[in-house]
């Protein structure tokens, strides 16, 4: 494993973000463990999770997009904080936007909010799981209708690599062949049982993942 994403495994562990117990995900599944971005709390852990977030985006697809979108709520932050890092470390002044549960009558109106997206953009979305491909299916129709705009790229803390609503396919799969979105993650699960191997205090937890991974998981 190599150190960045130890560091990132870390962090969320010491920000109380990557939690061990019994969870209910999104898709109705029972997880043994489960990714809360909503318990980063602090102005330094946004920072750290942007600096992470952003380099990845920057290693990854450069300057190869033209704007941010952070799916409510948790993609808020997200979105935010990211771009105001990649403004200040590489100079990449992007937009963001991000939508709104339910959309306003009032005011300027609509269910959009910061950048409003032109046709022929092309936007990254940034959020923190993918499980079972839910979200991503609520999100796209919301860019879809504001402007006939590209998304190819999709980043996230951690890939679940769990099916979704095909067997053999994970929902990641499933975002590709469907809507032709890369899904980049900064760790997956696999790396998450790699890293917790050889914690003596972790032993009644890899038990747990190993059988829902087992059961839910695709690799």
């Amino acid at each position: 494993m190599d150190e960045r994403k130890q560091a990132f495994i870390e962090f969320m562990m010491a920000s109380d973000v990557l939690r061990f117990g019994s969870f209910v995900t999104k898709s109705g599944r029972n997880t043994p463990y489960f990714i809360n971005t909503g318990n980063y709390r602090t102005g330094k852990q946004i920072a750290t999770l942007a600096k992470f977030y952003g380099d990845f985006i920057h290693s990854t697809i450069g300057d190869g997009f033209d704007a941010l979108f952070g799916p409510a709520y948790k993609g808020i932050p997200l979105a935010a904080a990211t771009a105001a890092y990649l403004a200040t470390a590489y100079d990449m002044d992007k937009p963001y936007f991000f939508n709104r549960k339910e959309a306003k009558d009032h005011g300027e109106g609509g269910n959009l909010v910061g950048y409003a997206p032109k046709d022929g953009d092309r936007v990254a979305i940034i959020e923190d799981v993918i499980t079972a491909g839910t979200a991503i299916r609520e999100t796209l129709p919301i860019l879809k209708n504001a402007a006939k705009v590209e998304v190819k790229d999709m980043f996230i803390s951690v890939n679940r690599c769990e099916v979704g609503q095909n067997p053999g396919k994970t929902a990641v799969m499933e975002v590709k062949e469907a809507f032709g979105i890369e899904v980049h993650a900064l760790v997956t699960v696999q790396d998450i049982h790699e890293y917790l191997k050889g914690r003596p205090e972790y032993a009644a937890v890899m038990k747990d993942m190993e059988r829902y991974m087992d059961q839910y998981c695709v690799f």
